[in-house]
């Protein structure tokens, strides 16, 4: 993903794309958007670093629908300017995925698992033909050669319980549309006493490791 140290040393630009998700009800300074941040700004810290940024939350997609779908399946020069809005905003979803080298993602535990915002994200990207196509072998996804980092921020500790419905549910997503180079950052039992500045500490920590393999 980063330059190589001869790449460096020969002045060889190289721009890593990240895009990044962020899916908090409390905006920036929720947990998961807080170590996004981090995330990101220690990824940017070598080479050169092109950031997109999608706020679920804040601009939260609409629940994909009938006439979502239709839209998308409707010839350009045939849409109407609704279709065509909808199409286009679908189009750009999918776009920022597949422009991304580095997906950077929120994954704040609602009611055991994912914000409804981002379920609505995945549907959106998850186009037969496009992200994913189905074979005579089966499903083969075709946004290959990603990293995906997931940051997992919990009030509660549910790591490797059956609570923990997020980890298999989103890695089986990703490697539905080809991206198997995943990495999850966990900060559990944030809303039980002392555990909240202990639990945020080993989430940087785990982020500060994943990055240095990756120089």
């Amino acid at each position: 993903m980063f330059a190589s140290t001869q790449q460096r040393a020969e002045g060889e630009a190289m721009t890593t794309r990240i895009l990044q998700i962020n899916a908090s009800l409390f905006g920036e300074q929720g947990q998961s958007s807080q170590l996004n941040a981090y995330l990101v700004e220690r990824l940017s810290a070598h080479g050169h670093s092109v950031v997109t940024k999608r706020d679920l939350a804040a601009q939260p997609l609409p629940h994909l629908s009938g006439d979502t779908l239709a839209a998308i399946g409707t010839s350009p020069d045939a849409r109407t300017s609704e279709q065509a809005n909808s199409a286009a905003l679908a189009d750009a979803v999918i776009d920022e995925l597949k422009a991304a080298d580095v997906l950077v993602l929120a994954a704040p535990m609602y009611n055991f698992n994912v914000p409804s915002t981002v379920k609505a994200w995945m549907d959106y990207v998850a186009r037969a033909g496009v992200t994913f196509q189905y074979t005579a072998d089966g499903p083969q996804g075709l946004l290959s050669g990603k990293t995906a980092y997931i940051t997992a921020t919990r009030g509660g500790i549910h790591r490797g319980k059956p609570s923990d419905t997020q980890t298999d549910f989103v890695t089986t997503f990703l490697n539905f549309i080809g991206i198997t180079d995943i990495h999850w950052v966990y900060a559990e039992g944030i809303n039980m006493g002392d555990h909240k500045e202990t639990a945020l500490a080993s989430a940087k920590a785990t982020i500060d490791q994943l990055v240095s393999v990756k120089e």
